[in-house]
């Protein structure tokens, strides 16, 4: 799976894990979302939804950066929809202009001669908020919830 299929994802996504195996590697597992219907009762204001929970019967999705060049993990509850901002996708996103690149074209070294082009690939879960820096796109895998990797 490349990351350019998970643009069309248009589901609900935890934060599973997020590490660093190695020094300026990453690696982030995001779990996918089942949203259970349940009955709307007349003239009842709540949702028509019942909790976001984790869908268990389906694999956790690996996304494995090679190298970076900057990330950022930050609460959703803090996210500001900003209409400066150029992006496809939803829950998966790549920007093509962004707040975050312009920080980090001002507050890093990093340019298109050294590391070479990079772009911004943005995650958007519930309750985090994962931006990546890099200049190649994630390796995309499974993950099996008895641990066998795909």
């Amino acid at each position: 799976m490349h990351y350019s299929e998970l643009l069309q994802y248009r589901g609900y996504l935890y934060l599973n894990s997020l590490f660093e195996p190695e020094d300026n590697t990453l690696i982030i597992d995001i779990d996918r979302c089942k949203t259970p219907r349940i009955p709307i009762i007349e003239n009842d204001t709540s949702s028509s939804y019942d909790s976001l929970d984790v869908d268990e019967t389906l694999p956790i999705l690996r996304l494995e950066f090679d190298w970076y060049i900057a990330y950022a993990v930050t609460n959703e509850s803090f996210t500001v929809l900003d209409k400066y901002e150029v992006y496809e996708g939803r829950s998966f996103s790549l920007y093509s202009k962004s707040r975050y690149l312009d920080f980090i074209e001002i507050s890093t070294t990093a340019d298109d001669e050294i590391p070479g082009p990079y772009k911004h690939y943005g995650i958007n879960a519930l309750n985090h908020t994962i931006d990546v820096i890099s200049t190649d796109p994630p390796k995309v895998s499974v993950i099996q919830r008895d641990g066998q990797q795909e």
